[in-house]
């Protein structure tokens, strides 16, 4: 194969690597966290990737806000007269096209593809943090009991990823307690349970992932499978498994947003109704 035949089959292996919806929502070929994984309705997860990209940007939005330098730098310092206030919203203008012209490897959010009916994940870049980001919308749809999706069901977020091999699993199981402890004094006790959940994966057996992942739990930290402190979410998918660590899971319909929605109805039924003695 010549220099130039090597080269043009490299740059089509990129191309095929990495490709973007219509949308402009990036998306990548492989699952690789940290992101959201997300159940949906059969046949829209195209469509839930895209109600996804805006709740995703809108929650960051308020969790990371990001300044626009070049706005700042150049908005007028006295808005009051109506020829400001032009150049103000012409500035922001300029400042959304700019946004919408960013180069796609610096989108925040990107699609990786599944080809799994029912199965959406959304991978995150710093400065979000996918636990943050699914804890902050549940929450937000506990309190108002809007659940801002059509298509969306679940959230599960993984702080991080790796190959679905036990050795790889205990490593990154290591690193994301660690990580989460750290904010905790060490003398500090802590009960928790493994949440494991495997799609399209048949290599390893639920008990001996479990086993695997307990084995690196520091001993202050004690198994409660009823109404544990902690919840070691830990999602397995063909070759990729992903964890984090969360709490309140259960009473929280383990984020599932149609059940959390469903629930803020019915409550207001109830309060609605009037009692005749």
């Amino acid at each position: 194969m010549t220099d130039s035949n090597l080269s043009h089959s490299q740059s089509s292996d990129k191309r095929r690597k990495r490709k973007y919806l219509s949308d402009g929502i990036s998306s990548k070929r492989y699952v690789d966290g940290p992101g959201v994984w997300v159940s949906c309705v059969r046949g829209k997860e195209r469509q839930t990737v895209g109600e996804l990209y805006d709740l995703f940007h809108s929650v960051a939005a308020d969790l990371w806000p990001i300044e626009d330098t070049h706005l700042l730098r150049n908005s007028p310092k006295d808005t009051e007269t109506r020829e400001e206030s032009e150049v103000s919203i012409e500035e922001q203008i300029n400042a959304e096209v700019i946004a919408l012209k960013r180069p796609k490897s610096e989108q925040t959010f990107a699609s990786c593809q599944t080809n799994t009916p029912c199965v959406v994940f959304i991978s995150c870049k710093s400065p979000v943090d996918p636990v943050q980001l699914v804890e902050t919308h549940i929450q937000n749809v506990k309190s108002t009991g809007a659940a801002q999706t059509r298509y969306t069901h679940r959230f599960v977020p993984v702080s991080a990823t790796c190959y679905a091999d036990l050795s790889d699993m205990q490593t990154l199981c290591k690193s994301v307690l660690q990580s989460y402890l750290a904010k905790y004094d060490e003398t500090s006790l802590h009960t928790y349970k493994i949440e494991l959940r495997m799609r399209n994966h048949t290599n390893l057996t639920r008990s001996a992932v479990i086993e695997a992942i307990a084995e690196c739990v520091p001993k202050r930290c004690k198994v409660n499978l009823t109404n544990p402190e902690l919840f070691l979410l830990v999602e397995i998918f063909k070759s990729v498994c992903g964890m984090s660590i969360t709490t309140n899971y259960y009473a929280l319909h383990k984020y599932n947003v149609t059940e959390l929605a469903n629930d803020y109805a019915r409550k207001g039924d109830e309060g609605s109704q009037v009692y005749v003695m």
